[in-house]
């Protein structure tokens, strides 16, 4: 019987080791996944109009404006107010396409020009797809609001963003 404070050979200590230092490492990345997925980044916030047939809708949006932020947007969200919404500055005019990847919600996506008209819809973005919706033209800006209610409100092309980002708001 081998003696119980014997230490164990060096192989065996090494192999523990090596497993220990990838479980360690597999626990790691699913604690970061998962602070990733519950703690969403920090986002600027400011307030938005849409004038649409003679009717203002008041929105607080929180602002995405780096790369990183623009990436995350929406994502591992599970529910969006009727009064709040995201946009996405791009920082100038240019074509720009969107996606619903790992996005939990039905989205309405609103691509804008730089003087804040919609220039385009998209409408009741299917959550969690990789369909690309495009702008169509050059857009400054993009904005999400939850999935139906630009159609309930009557909010269609052509209606206006007020906002400090647009020419002339």
């Amino acid at each position: 019987m081998p003696l119980m404070n014997a230490p164990p050979p060096a192989s065996a200590i090494r192999s523990l080791l090596r497993a220990g230092g990838l479980l360690a490492l597999v626990g790691l990345l699913a604690i970061a996944r998962a602070a990733t997925a519950e703690s969403p980044p920090e986002f600027g916030r400011s307030a938005l109009t849409i004038e649409a047939s003679g009717r203002s809708f008041a929105f607080e949006v929180e602002v995405a404006e780096t790369p990183a932020e623009r990436a995350r947007g929406l994502m591992f969200r599970e529910g969006l107010s009727d009064d709040h919404g995201m946009l996405f500055d791009f920082g100038h005019p240019q074509e720009v396409a969107m996606w619903m990847r790992n996005t939990f919600i039905s989205l309405d996506i609103l691509f804008i020009s730089s003087d804040g008209r919609i220039v385009r819809i998209a409408r009741d973005a299917q959550p969690l797809s990789d369909r690309v919706m495009e702008s169509g033209e050059p857009v400054r800006a993009v904005l999400e609001l939850r999935g139906g209610l630009t159609a309930e409100r009557g909010i269609e092309p052509g209606d206006r963003i007020i906002h400090s980002l647009f020419d002339g708001s």
